[in-house]
């Protein structure tokens, strides 16, 4: 115990022998040893030992106090209670309120020896024991919700109905008591939290309200809950707050330290997940394990959490905060409020046993911090990188990466979150890699973030498939690392390129180099001044004239390499896509490169496009299914806030349907895309076209559905440049035409739906 204990702190000390005389009476002791318990970061709390026996003290703190706040003698009443019932706790042995004994008012309390993990990570134990302490701490908690609290004789101790709406209150009551410089973020939290409050407020348990695995003993030897501590906050209300503040550190932020010992749970072998947790709870009660609104319990956490670390450091400020690290929490009430909106605009569900497609636990872990990257990182440079743009409207400069997009992208590949595409470097499967799509899809620079941009994929995708240990050396390496960008050359001007046979650009073998003119358009990246190399698609001179598909190659064509002109950016509905280093129409004039410079061999370039196309094409539809999402967010958003004819935009029956259509729209292309990866990761791309080919109808069909209905909803300003919905319908309409229109792949869907058919039919014959 000596190293959760250290002498009693300046600003905490009081009359020992005060306390002893006051203590004669029931503790038969002539000395008293006292020392203060390092941890609290609200009533001081203290080690209260005599010869014989051990005790534990717990006080107010001294000075001027939060109205409402640190009331020991609603502790003293409840644990009482909880003792009497049989619930651990710590047995409650006196409760003083004469202010002359020590200063202020307390309570005294047995001292019961076990363990306590400050650390909810639970460093040095294992993945079993993990599991089984998260195991019987949830376990305790329900069977905390599940006392009748009528016989705990506690009338009067809560407000009962209507728990949520008086935390939202009470919290920003004392977090506006507490604020040392208005935060915006807590002023938007807090309205939003009042604005969606749960519809089903009625149920009255008694609740903690600061239960954590740190307030918990543990058995010294068992992974049993021998007392639950610290019952300050608690009170009669709704159980679910209670569970959702006990698995909010499963949704906090990778790199957000409040205390070493406050970090994330996510990625850590042993700790079980939050559907998990939920579905033991909610046996243990013996409820549904479906629990509505979880998203608003977990964010009316977090902005409880935040009130409270607002709270330490107005302690800290006025010199009586109950911990030396007091000071340290005033820099966290932000970040930690900016995360609750990012949860509370989101939708949690409970446990994910019953999800189609699982992720790998690898892969859940990665996809977490992906979303906490977004959340802390990339959303919040949105604003700087559009006005980057905007300055340079006319200037070279605008084909230049925003010196903020490459800070995040050295901050993402020290987070490992880097090359995530590729499963050889990154250990995902195409189905994990799915999902962090569809959240980078949410930005349109986000995937360059995470050197997960397109077509560098595709082209690191066909090197590491295909390309020589030399090519590799000299440009994949480098292309991995993020030092250099590529485009891809396929489509031309003179042909209908729908047609990929159609392809004139010439290549002829000369000696120990090969020679290659023509033109091509549509080679996005090209215009930044880091593309510096290019995989072409040329025509050759094959033997074998009637092979239409054994005709063409692919081959590396260094950008620097004489012949090789940038000829002009091309625009997409107006915008040149810079920031995705635009769109270029590209000549190659008598362009000589070396022999060595052939992927795979002549003759071979149809045959590499299909091992490139099909990841491209799963990352494309998923990051379209993440772009439609934000695209509903935006138009709920609007619906809700605009009124027309007397009533608010979602009130008329057209703009509902629309909300409705695009949600079922989006769910059956995600669950669409989602089997396709599983498709590429089971059996593999060349089994897997017919998948490939439908999300890439399905998916850009549906995003421009989706955001067109935003757009009507927004009217003028939908299109406008505003707001991003207009930039987000030229990707997305470009969708259903690169990489192959839509009418291609419906034809290839057709073809491969009458093989399969009759293959079943042969079969029964």
């Amino acid at each position: 115990m000596d190293e959760l204990t250290t002498p009693v702190r300046q600003q905490h000390k009081f009359n020992v022998d005060k306390l002893q005389k006051y203590l004669s009476v029931s503790v038969n002791a002539a000395t008293l040893a006292v020392r203060q318990f390092s941890a609290g970061q609200s009533n001081p709390t203290f080690l209260i030992e005599t010869p014989s026996q051990s005790y534990v003290l717990r006080k107010k703190p001294p000075g001027e106090l939060l109205p409402g706040a640190h009331k020991v003698d609603r502790e003293y009443r409840v644990q009482r209670a909880l003792c009497s019932a049989g619930f651990p706790v710590p047995q409650p042995l006196l409760h003083c309120t004469d202010v002359d004994v020590i200063g202020t008012e307390f309570y005294m309390m047995e001292h019961v020896k076990g363990r306590i993990f400050r650390d909810l990570r639970l460093p040095g134990m294992s993945p079993v024991e993990r599991t089984a302490l998260y195991v019987a701490a949830v376990e305790v908690l329900a069977k905390l919700h599940s006392l009748d609290v009528a016989s705990l004789n506690l009338e009067g101790y809560g407000r009962g109905a209507g728990y949520c709406k008086r935390q939202v209150s009470t919290w920003t009551k004392q977090y506006t008591a507490a604020a040392h410089r208005d935060i915006p973020a807590m002023n938007e939290l807090s309205d939003w939290l009042m604005k969606n409050l749960p519809a089903n407020d009625n149920e009255v348990m008694l609740v903690h309200g600061d239960y954590r695995l740190d307030n918990l003993i543990f058995h010294p030897t068992e992974a049993r809950v021998i007392a639950v501590l610290d019952w300050e906050l608690s009170t009669t209300g709704q159980p679910l707050a209670d569970l959702a503040y006990f698995l909010m550190p499963h949704y906090w932020p990778r790199g957000l330290n409040v205390v070493s010992t406050l970090g994330s749970l996510k990625g850590i072998e042993g700790i079980p997940t939050v559907g998990d947790l939920i579905s033991i709870y909610c046996r243990c009660r013996g409820i549904p394990p479906a629990l509505p609104q979880l998203n608003f319990y977990v964010a009316l956490s977090f902005f409880k959490m935040a009130g409270i670390a607002q709270g330490v450091y107005a302690r800290h400020l006025l010199g009586n905060a109950s911990a030396p690290n007091a000071d340290q929490f005033g820099q966290c009430v932000e970040p930690l409020a900016e995360v609750a909106l990012q949860i509370a605009q989101g939708s949690l569900t409970g446990p994910t046993e019953n999800r189609l497609f699982l992720q790998t636990a690898r892969g859940e872990a990665v996809l977490q911090q992906v979303k906490d990257f977004m959340t802390q990182f990339v959303l919040p440079a949105q604003e700087e990188v559009a006005e980057y743009y905007s300055k340079h409207a006319q200037s070279s400069q605008r084909w230049r990466t925003p010196q903020i997009i490459e800070d995040l992208k050295v901050k993402a590949r020290e987070a490992g979150l880097w090359n995530l595409f590729l499963p050889a470097v990154s250990g995902l499967s195409q189905l994990d890699y799915a999902y962090i799509a569809e959240e980078t899809g949410r930005c349109l620079f986000a995937p360059e973030v995470f050197n997960c941009q397109a077509p560098d994929t595709g082209n690191m995708e066909v090197l590491h498939m295909f390309g020589s240990d030399e090519q590799k050396r000299k440009w994949l390496e480098p292309l991995l690392r993020g030092e250099i960008r590529s485009c891809f050359c396929m489509t031309e001007p003179d042909v209908a390129s729908s047609d990929a046979t159609n392809m004139e650009c010439t290549l002829q073998r000369d000696e120990d180099h090969y020679v290659i003119n023509g033109k091509k358009w549509w080679s996005s990246g090209a215009g930044n001044p880091q593309c510096k190399v290019a995989i072409v698609m040329c025509r050759g001179r094959s033997p074998d004239v009637g092979n239409r598909h054994g005709q063409h190659s692919m081959i590396l064509v260094p950008m620097d390499t004489p012949g090789v002109k940038r000829v002009r950016p091309l625009t997409v509905f107006g915008q040149d896509d810079a920031v995705h280093g635009g769109h270029f129409e590209v000549h190659f004039e008598n362009v000589r490169v070396p022999a060595c410079n052939m992927i795979l061999g002549e003759g071979r370039g149809f045959e590499i496009a299909q091992g490139r196309l099909g990841p491209g094409r799963l990352h494309h539809c998923m990051r379209a299914v993440g772009l439609a999402e934000f695209a509903l967010e935006l138009l709920c958003q609007r619906a809700a806030t605009r009124q027309t004819f007397g009533k608010k935009l979602y009130q008329h029956e057209v703009v509902a349907h629309w909300i409705a259509e695009c949600r079922l729209m989006i769910e059956q292309t995600r669950l669409l895309t989602l089997h396709a990866a599983q498709a590429l990761d089971t059996v593999g791309s060349r089994a897997a076209r017919k998948q490939i080919a439908m999300i890439k109808v399905a998916a850009a069909r549906m995003a421009c559905k989706v955001v067109d209905c935003a757009i009507q909803v927004y009217g003028g300003a939908g299109v406008s440049g505003d707001f991003p919905l207009a930039q987000m319908y030229s990707y997305v309409r470009t969708l259903r035409i690169a990489d192959g229109p839509d009418e291609v792949h419906l034809s290839s869907i057709a073809h491969l739906e009458l093989r399969d058919q009759l293959k079943k039919t042969q079969a029964k014959l």
